[in-house]
């Protein structure tokens, strides 16, 4: 019986130091996973890279403190029997776990390639939103209308990425349509001059633009384009976009310029006048 308690302690105790063990590298992993972030943000200045890097580092201080416990609690010729038959366990863990392998592949791949940052306005197979975080397994998005979308990194790797921000300039357009026989180069400088007067629209490197976009049934079409900074979060892009339109059609009516809707021509070839059913 004494003997039997023995063991008890015996295993008691080895449980107590693994569990303090795995506890101890558990805050480790974790105080380091941001000492490690705060200063690669500092040296690199992406934070999505940043953290990505910094996950990886804390997953690393973990399997050490796995394999140190392990150790401690004698199960050592395990460990050795796992290792060499590591290959058959690859492979039945790889085909079991493809998907989570190649989106940890494809994560890997987005963190070093950085299509885009934290911040970024992204369109991703037809999702459109900001960036918000890059996972191990996800990248997670924000959508205009608030929702949180977690795309596969895999899927981000297979499909067409389009990034409106990366560069910090982004280009809207809209086009207005003058009544025929309106003075067209006069309402294109009219356009331009109202446009630079806008706050948020740039005026130096990017210049607002206007051509003759095609001839409508009503209409002759001009093609209004201007450029907004990105990277000034201080008015919105929208924001902007709805100023410079209502600003225009207010100045073109000013001017005393004609915006007519779709004109419908009716052509009687039967010289009998029209009449209400």
């Amino acid at each position: 019986m004494n003997i039997d308690w023995l063991r008890i302690q015996e295993l008691l105790k080895i449980t107590s130091i693994a569990i303090l063990i795995l506890l101890a590298f558990f805050f480790i992993a974790n105080y380091f996973q941001k000492f490690f972030k705060s200063k690669l943000v500092k040296r690199m200045d992406d934070p999505l890279l940043a953290n990505f890097l910094s996950v990886i580092f804390r997953l690393i201080i973990l399997l050490i403190g796995f394999m140190i416990v392990f150790r401690v609690v004698g199960l050592t010729g395990v460990v050795s029997g796992l290792l060499a038959g590591a290959g058959i366990t690859a492979f039945v863990i790889g085909f079991a776990l493809k998907d989570i392998g190649e989106n940890f592949l494809a994560g890997i791949l987005l963190a070093f390639k950085r299509p885009f940052r934290v911040g970024d306005i992204v369109d991703i197979n037809g999702i459109n939103g900001k960036v918000i975080m890059l996972n191990l397994r996800d990248t997670q998005v924000k959508t205009p209308d608030g929702k949180d979308v977690f795309i596969p990194n895999a899927s981000i790797i297979k499909n067409p990425l389009t990034n409106f921000t990366i560069d910090g300039f982004l280009r809207y357009q809209f086009t207005i349509g003058l009544d025929y026989g309106s003075d067209y180069r006069k309402a294109m400088r009219v356009i331009l001059d109202e446009i630079v007067n806008i706050k948020g629209v740039l005026k130096e490197f990017k210049k607002p633009s206007t051509w003759v976009e095609n001839l409508g049934e009503s209409t002759l079409n001009i093609q209004v384009a201007f450029w907004v900074d990105t990277f000034n979060r201080e008015i919105p892009d929208l924001e902007v976009k709805s100023e410079v339109i209502i600003g225009v059609l207010e100045r073109l009516s000013a001017e005393g310029f004609n915006l007519p809707s779709k004109i419908i021509e009716l052509k009687n070839y039967q010289d009998k006048p029209f009449r209400r059913e």
